[in-house]
């Protein structure tokens, strides 16, 4: 996903006791796109009840950013429809749209409309992918021409924003289903569209293992980036056949160095049998469930020939490999991510080389973990060095067992929003203010997340700062940040 450029905020406050002494952020109520009566009643809830107010602020502001910003709620046909962007771009990106909204799904039940709202976004989703499986982003127009018509070579078809195939494309939408599907028992969105779409997943997954040949894609983009486009006449570098689905880009959108993307093969095991589950319960289908549920295992087994031993922190997962014995070592905060694969549910956070694996990401050894005077984390090659995510932190708090690791993750977020009150997608670990993405609805509600699981979990680590830090008035405060 292409970024916007590195912003440089100012801020006018610090740390304040009370929740009406911070600036008014969020979109006021009659510009908003959807409302929540369920989301709003949580808020209010959050408010009331954390100690921590500049906390309860920023969750007032980012969970319900999706809802009041990027939702484009209809009927057609007289079924629910939703288009999603991300944010700051003007397209609906299947892994971003799925990250976006499924934190409300354990609302639904107090909630009709959001319940429709989500099953909008799963039959659009279906929609996007029986147009183009391997595209990852789309407009709501379906006849629009992408801007990236002119420089990209491959199949680029009306509607499709960009191709880039990534594996976590195809799940992320089987994930937000499933998980609908358990919330609220409703199998409305599971018609001949959710078949036609989720026969192409398992069809364009066998493609990309690449068992014979090269497969029907290709991509290269006129461009000075290189990792926005692909090597070899658009088929990448080449990975030798064991199983494993090739990931010609990452989930940021920047391409692989090696096809096989291990935390994306995790993430397509797990929603592999989540949609046999589906096939069998829902659609009826034994045999669609048994090719689901068949190469779920194939990815399986090629997955247990993956681990290295490193030197320092034992056997640990690489981030991608090729089949021939080359590895790439290290982490992207962008999900799923090797941090992240507890959270997709595509691993158990208590796996030994997990474990091993995640000290070695949020260690100096991983080449995009980075330190600075006010923050810690992971980052990303897509943002480039000494920038690190919201996401990433977010992330380790959603992954974390650890409480006292759990509290310095909500301080390195309270202290590292620039003022804005919101997250970013990227920003500099001893300036904050330098940041990427102010509009990036993902990480927002990504962070609301792990707030409601802090809050649910361990309402302690929300309690009030010290007085003696909050007593300053708003008026004699300075900024937290030196201001450029």
């Amino acid at each position: 996903m292409a970024g916007a450029g590195v912003m440089v905020a100012k801020s006018g406050f610090s740390r304040i006791t009370k929740f009406e002494d911070f600036p008014v952020v969020r979109v006021p109520v009659g510009q908003r796109k959807f409302r929540s009566e369920a989301v709003e009643a949580l808020i209010t809830e959050v408010n009331q009840k954390i100690g921590n107010k500049e906390i309860a602020w920023l969750f007032n502001n980012c969970f319900p950013n999706t809802l009041d910003t990027t939702v484009d709620y209809s009927l057609i046909g007289g079924k629910p429809d939703t288009f999603v962007i991300t944010g700051d771009i003007d397209a609906m990106w299947l892994r971003d749209s799925t990250a976006q909204v499924s934190p409300y799904l354990p609302l639904c039940k107090k909630d009709k409309q959001l319940h429709q709202m989500i099953e909008g976004v799963i039959r659009r989703q279906n929609k996007c992918i029986i147009i183009d499986p391997y595209a990852n982003a789309f407009y709501k127009d379906g006849n629009k021409v992408s801007e990236w018509k002119k420089t990209d070579r491959t199949d680029m078809k009306p509607g499709v924003h960009e191709r880039k195939w990534e594996i976590d494309s195809l799940c992320y939408p089987i994930r937000l289903a499933y998980h609908y599907w358990k919330e609220t028992g409703d199998t409305a969105p599971f018609d001949e569209h959710w078949k036609e779409a989720m026969t192409l997943v398992v069809k364009t997954f066998k493609e990309q293992q690449r068992l014979d040949g090269q497969g029907p894609y290709s991509f290269t983009r006129e461009t000075s980036f290189a990792t926005d486009s692909l090597p070899l006449g658009g088929y990448g570098y080449p990975g030798k056949p064991n199983g494993l689905i090739c990931s010609m880009f990452r989930p940021s959108d920047d391409a692989t160095i090696f096809p096989y993307l291990i935390p994306s093969n995790f993430f397509a095991v797990k929603s592999l049998g989540q949609l046999a589950e589906m096939w069998e319960q829902i659609g009826k289908d034994p045999q669609k469930a048994k090719e689901a549920r068949e190469l779920a295992k194939e990815v399986f087994v090629a997955l247990q020939q993956i681990t290295v031993m490193h030197p320092k922190y034992g056997k640990i997962y690489p981030f991608e490999v090729n089949g021939y014995g080359s590895i790439n070592l290290m982490d992207d905060a962008n999900v799923p991510s090797l941090l992240g694969m507890p959270y997709l549910e595509a691993i158990f956070p208590s796996d030994a080389t997990y474990l091993n694996t995640r000290r070695f990401i949020l260690s100096e050894d991983n080449p995009f973990f980075f330190k600075g005077t006010v923050a810690e984390g992971v980052g990303s090659p897509h943002t480039g060095l000494n920038m690190i995510w919201h996401i990433g932190i977010s992330m380790r708090g959603l992954t974390s067992t650890d409480q006292k690791e759990m509290a310095e993750c909500l301080e390195m977020l309270r202290s590292t929003h620039a003022g804005t009150g919101f997250m970013h997608e990227s920003f500099d670990p001893s300036a904050p203010i330098k940041f990427t993405r102010k509009w990036f609805a993902w990480s927002n509600t990504l962070f609301g997340e792990f707030v409601w699981k802090v809050f649910k979990e361990h309402p302690d680590l929300l309690k009030a700062p010290a007085p003696a830090v909050a007593a300053t008035p708003p008026s004699k405060q300075k900024s937290r940040w030196k201001i450029f």
